[in-house]
C-alpha cells in the first residue's frame, strides 16, 4: 500500500528493484527483516522501499542525493503548486533529526521547569511543530528575516540560538537572550534575522511587512517570513498589512502554524472559512504538511522564490502542538486524549526522520538512541549553567525604554519647562 514517504533514489531506481527481486534464497531471512523493521514504522514508509533501502549502508555525513516525496501533495491557491519531490541527503536527515530531538527535549525541560516554578509567567511550548522551524531553516538564510509569534523558542534555536540563553532567559536571568527582560514570549536575535517572539496576537504581522518593507526599498535579495497562527488569523491588521504588501510587492511570506486550537477553540468554531492558505484572495497561497520537514522546506524554498520576483504569498501550515496553549492550560480539556496520541503515532514529524534514517540504513536504532540521550545530556548542562545566571540589576528596568542618541526632551506638564535631555 501506499504510504507517507514514496522513496527514489538519483541512481537507476528500477535496477535496484530488479536486483532484490533476482536476489537468491539466501536472501530471504534479511527482506523478512527489513519487512518487519518497516512495519514498526508502517505510517511513514513503503515496506518495500524499506527493504531495498536496507541492503546498502549510507554514511551518516554523505551528501549523495535522496530523493523522498512529500507525505501529502500541495494544495494550492493562485498558484501552480511546487513539485512534491524533495531532495535531500544522509547528512541533512541526521542534521534534522538532531535538531528536531534537541528542540523537543528542550520544550520538555522547559515543562518541568515551570513546574517546579523557577519559570513563572507565561510559557507556550512548541513541541510537535517542530519541522515549520526546522524545514523553513533549511530553505532561507540568516540573511532573510523572521518573526512570529510568542510561541517562539524553537524558532530562536533554529536561528542559531543556545540553550543556555533560551534556560536563562526563560528563568529571568542576566544571560538570557533578552537579558532576562523578555521571557518566553519575547526571544531575539536580530544578528541572525530573528526580530522576535511577539506577545500581542497578530501585532507581529506588520512589523513583518515592516522588514520586507525595508529589504526591497534597500534593493536587497532577501525575505521576511511574518509567523501567525490560526488563533490570529481573523486579526484585522493582518488584512491591512497584506494589502499594503500586495501593493507593493513587498518579499513577505505570512505564515499561518495552524495547529487547528487558537488557544482552547477549535477553528472551526473561530473561522467561517479556516482555509487560511485562501485568505489572501488576491495573493496566492499553499497549505502545506507542516508535520513533515521536507513538504516546509520545500514550500519555504518555492514561496522565497515567489516572494523575490512577485511579492507576497501566504503559506498555511497544517501542523499540531502536543502541549496546551500555555502552562496553564492542560490540552485535554477541548481535545480528546486520543486525538493528541493519534496525531503522535500517525504524524509526529521526528518519527517521520526516524523512519527514513533507519529505511536508508543512514544509522541504527541504538545510533538515534544515543544522539537522543546526548541531547538530554546537553540540555541538562545549558539548564545548570543558566542557574547559575544572576538576575538583571535593577537598573535594568530603566534601559531599553528609549533609543539613545535621538536626545528626546522632556517637559513638564505645562510643556514650557524642560526638565530632563535624555542621552
Amino acid at each position: 500500500p501506499l504510504s507517507f514517504f514514496p522513496l527514489h533514489f538519483s541512481t537507476s531506481p528500477n535496477s535496484l528493484f530488479f536486483a532484490f527481486f533476482l536476489l537468491t534464497d539466501s536472501l530471504n531471512t534479511d527482506r523478512k527483516m527489513a519487512l518487519s523493521t518497516s512495519r514498526t514504522i508502517n505510517h511513514f514508509m513503503k515496506p518495500l522501499s524499506a527493504a531495498v533501502c536496507a541492503t546498502r549502508r549510507l554514511s551518516s555525513d554523505s551528501t549523495a542525493t535522496i530523493t523522498v516525496e512529500t507525505s501529502l501533495p500541495f494544495t494550492s491557491h493562485n498558484i501552480d503548486p511546487p513539485s512534491p519531490s524533495v531532495e535531500t541527503s544522509p547528512k541533512e536527515l541526521m542534521t534534522f533529526f538532531k535538531d528536531m530531538t534537541e528542540m523537543r527535549r528542550m520544550e520538555i525541560a522547559a515543562d518541568s521547569l515551570y513546574k517546579a516554578k523557577l519559570i513563572r509567567g507565561f510559557c507556550h511550548l512548541y513541541d510537535g511543530q517542530e519541522a515549520v522551524a526546522v524545514g523553513m531553516e533549511a530553505a532561507i538564510t540568516k540573511k532573510d528575516c523572521i518573526i512570529t509569534a510568542y510561541r517562539d523558542h524553537c524558532i530562536f534555536l533554529g536561528r542559531g540560538g543556545t540553550l543556555v540563553e533560551s534556560f536563562a532567559e526563560l528563568m529571568g536571568r542576566r544571560d538570557g537572550c533578552s537579558r532576562g527582560k523578555g521571557g518566553s514570549m519575547h526571544f531575539y536575535k536580530k544578528e541572525n534575522g530573528f526580530y522576535g517572539g511577539h506577545g500581542i496576537v497578530g501585532a507581529q504581522v506588520p512589523l513583518g511587512i515592516g522588514l520586507a518593507f525595508a529589504q526591497k526599498y534597500k534593493k536587497e535579495d532577501y525575505v521576511t517570513f511574518a509567523m501567525y497562527g490560526d488563533g490570529a488569523a481573523n486579526q484585522g491588521q493582518l488584512f491591512e498589512a497584506l494589502n499594503m504588501a500586495a501593493l507593493w510587492d513587498l518579499p513577505a511570506i505570512l505564515v499561518c502554524e495552524n495547529n487547528h486550537y487558537g488557544m482552547g477553540t477549535a477553528e472551526w468554531r473561530a473561522a467561517k472559512s479556516p482555509a487560511y492558505y485562501k485568505r489572501g484572495d488576491y495573493v496566492p497561497g499553499l497549505r502545506v504538511d507542516g508535520m513533515d520537514v521536507f513538504a516546509v522546506k520545500q514550500a519555504c524554498t518555492f514561496a522565497k522564490q515567489h516572494a523575490l520576483k512577485n511579492g507576497p504569498i501566504i503559506l498555511e501550515m497544517d501542523t499540531y502542538r502536543y502541549h496546551g496553549h500555555s502552562m496553564s492550560d492542560p490540552g485535554s480539556t477541548y481535545r480528546t486524549r486520543d486525538e493528541i496520541s493519534g496525531v503522535r503515532q500517525e504524524r509526529d514529524p521526528v518519527e517521520r526522520i526516524r523512519s527514513l534514517i533507519l529505511a536508508h540504513n543512514i544509522a541504527t536504532e541504538a545510533e538515534l538512541k544515543d544522539i537522543e540521550k546526548e541531547n538530554r545530556k546537553v540540555v541538562d548542562e545549558a539548564i545548570a549553567k543558566a542557574k547559575e545566571s544572576p538576575m538583571p540589576d535593577p537598573s535594568e528596568l530603566f534601559t531599553n525604554v528609549y533609543v539613545k542618541g535621538f536626545g528626546v526632551e522632556a517637559y513638564g506638564a505645562d510643556r514650557k519647562e524642560l526638565r530632563a535631555t535624555l542621552p
